[in-house]
């Protein structure tokens, strides 16, 4: 501190210069504005000024948003020795960069300074936050808006031409050459009422948007083909809908084919607890064909049916906000986000933030590709201007100027990366009663996969016993098959835990249930399942063996061999396999067989171990029914204590 000017000493003190200088004269100490003190001179001034807080003289004010070159004035170092230890933490910073508060604090400390941010700076965060709050709604202000609805059901059911029948009997006419889409979304006239149908979600991004907290659709439409009936896709569809609690409309499509069974479909629908109206019950169905154009008028009037019913309104008169359907980085046009405005209204140059970016609208694009300037509530348009791609799902909210939208911004980021420090607080069987005990858990919302539609009813029954005072057991998905990422993703939008009975997590589930830290349990014992769900609700979980995977092999040649029997030719994929290891042997995603190796050997000597990447020849205990495609699963067995 040697070279610490006098001016710079005034700001450490957050005292005027003027105050400082005259101050040290009355101690016979004369010195100007840019003059350097000396330590003992410092000292004194640290004296003059110093408050009740002994470390007062520690401490760095600063205000507003901090860059490199403001540290280097405050600490009076050179810029080069701060980029470095920026460099050191793994921030790269030029001298006019900005770095966040955090970063900035780390630097300072190192100096053995704090740094403190301004009371002004501090309040005006405090007013950032407050005009990010959605306010509430008056009564009087709400006025009527179109329904927003999703197309849902099972692959080959005939979504796409359903949409393409809509959008046909709506536009031909009116436009030429038809309409070009070039957003997520598609806006429909029926008497002169608006319907907004959006493109792109099918149920799994239907349900990935509703994890990140945006419910966008107010009418689901889930189509059924009159010649298949209910298939796996069709069920998630419906369980996922049934999850976001959203009005269910059925569409029987095909009804042209001389196969079609309506009837059949609707028997169906009632075993998956959809009651028709034709049936006495409440669900509406509508009979199309997306090929003929049939059904289609009143399908249409149906919507408009429910959604008089469920009375949707929003308010046009104030700050536009929405979520984010869609988005993407345009080689020409720089990041461009497809948006549906929820609430007030939103107009080309409208400063805005959007999860972590933000932007002033330099061009609105509606469902037909034309520009447009307004948007109000249920449209969809594409907005470019943005700063950079925001994710779907993220909310939009338009602020009063572009240095509230870059700050609300910055902030968010800073949190995001917060964030990843941070582990994902969802809800696994360990930590059950934990969180029932502080009363974050009144409903156990799982989701069970089996090999076979028996064996994930009799699961469901027996774990939907388990309901007490405190905890409600809720089966919101079961089918058969591996869990896969559909699952993982409804399993995250309800906070709920993935039962899996006989089969296994797809690669791709496994590394997006560790990603959304989603608790994927699989068992081969239907009371073990049960068993442990039981303890788990009494805090009394016994300590837990796990099955940690040791690698992947794939079986690529069987041959028969007299005296010994089956012997596979395998090509390791993953990891490594031992020769005292024990395995599993999966089929399509499908347990078939657990047991052990009986030999391992390269060429024709036997081994202990083979890694990835090396060719092998294994032969099971007691079993030979394998084939070329299998996966043999190599682990071991580990005891782990639980965590409560």
């Amino acid at each position: 501190m040697s070279k610490t000017r006098v001016y710079q000493v005034a700001e450490n003190l957050n005292v005027s210069t003027e105050d400082l200088i005259k101050k040290l004269a009355e101690i016979d100490i004369n010195v100007e504005k840019d003059d350097v003190l000396e330590d003992e001179n410092l000292e004194l001034a640290m004296e003059l000024f110093g408050s009740e807080d002994e470390d007062n003289g520690n401490k760095i004010v600063v205000e507003g948003e901090i860059t490199v070159k403001d540290l280097t004035e405050k600490l009076n170092k050179p810029a080069s020795e701060i980029i470095m230890k920026l460099m050191k933490m793994g921030t790269m910073a030029t001298i006019n960069q900005e770095i966040s508060f955090e970063m900035a604090s780390l630097i300072v400390n190192e100096y053995g300074f704090e740094l403190i941010q301004s009371e002004n700076d501090e309040k005006e965060a405090q007013e950032i936050e407050e005009l990010m709050q959605i306010e509430e709604d008056k009564e009087e202000d709400l006025k009527p808006r179109p329904p927003v609805v999703t197309v849902m059901g099972h692959v080959d059911h005939g979504k796409t031409s359903l949409l393409d029948a809509i959008r046909e009997s709506n536009f031909i006419s009116a436009e030429a050459g038809g309409i070009t889409q070039h957003i997520g979304a598609s806006e429909v006239m029926v008497n002169g009422q608006k319907i907004v149908f959006l493109d792109t979600p099918g149920h799994e991004a239907f349900t990935s948007m509703r994890a990140r907290g945006a419910q966008v659709t107010d009418i689901a439409i889930l189509v059924v083909a009159a010649d298949d009936g209910i298939m796996p896709q069709t069920i998630e569809a419906i369980n996922h809908t049934k999850a976001a609690g959203v009005p269910l409309i059925v569409a029987i499509n095909k009804i042209d084919k001389p196969e079609a069974n309506p009837d059949k479909v609707k028997q169906e629908l009632a075993d998956q607890g959809l009651l028709v109206e034709d049936w006495g019950g409440e669900v509406i169905s509508v009979p199309v064909s997306a090929k003929k154009r049939e059904g289609i008028d009143t399908l249409l009037e149906m919507v408009l049916l429910v959604a008089e019913v469920e009375e949707l309104r929003a308010n046009p008169d104030k700050r536009a906000v929405g979520t984010v359907i869609e988005a993407e980085l345009d080689k020409g046009r720089g990041p461009v986000a497809t948006v549906l405005v929820q609430g007030g209204t939103l107009e080309v140059g409208d400063p805005i933030v959007a999860g972590a970016a933000s932007g002033k609208v330099r061009a609105m694009i509606n469902s037909k590709g034309k520009r447009v300037k307004v948007a109000g509530p249920s449209t969809a348009v594409e907005i470019l201007g943005l700063s950079e791609v925001p994710q779907g799902g993220d909310q939009f909210v338009e602020v009063p100027t572009d240095k509230i939208a870059r700050s609300v911004a910055d902030r968010r980021k800073q949190m995001q990366r917060d964030e990843q420090m941070k582990s994902s607080q969802r809800l696994s069987l360990d930590a059950l009663f934990e969180q029932m005990n502080e009363g974050n858990v009144k409903d156990l919302n799982i989701v069970i996969k089996a090999d076979v539609q028996g064996s994930v009813q009799a699961v469901k029954q027996s774990l939907e016993k388990l309901s007490n005072e405190e905890v409600q057991v809720q089966v919101i998905h079961g089918g058969a098959g591996a869990v896969t990422e559909s699952d993982v993703l409804l399993a995250a939008a309800s906070n709920a835990i993935i039962i899996g009975f006989n089969v296994r997590p797809v690669p791709g589930a496994e590394s997006l249930a560790q990603k959304e830290k989603v608790d994927v349990r699989t068992y081969t014992i239907i009371y073990k399942a049960i068993e442990d769900i039981q303890q788990a609700m009494t805090g009394m979980l016994d300590p837990e063996y796990v099955d940690e995977e040791t690698g992947k092999v794939e079986i690529r040649e069987i041959y028969k061999i007299s005296g010994i029997g089956t012997v596979c030719g395998c090509y390791v994929t993953s990891g490594k396999v031992f020769r005292n290891c024990k395995v599993r042997i999966v089929r399509d995603s499908i347990i078939i067989h657990e047991g052990e190796i009986a030999a391992l050997k390269r060429f024709k000597d036997d081994v202990k171990e083979v890694n990835t990447g090396y060719e092998c020849g294994i032969s099971i205990v007691n079993y030979n029914d394998l084939k070329e495609g299998d996966i043999i699963e190599a682990y071991i067995t580990k005891e782990v204590q639980r965590k409560l």
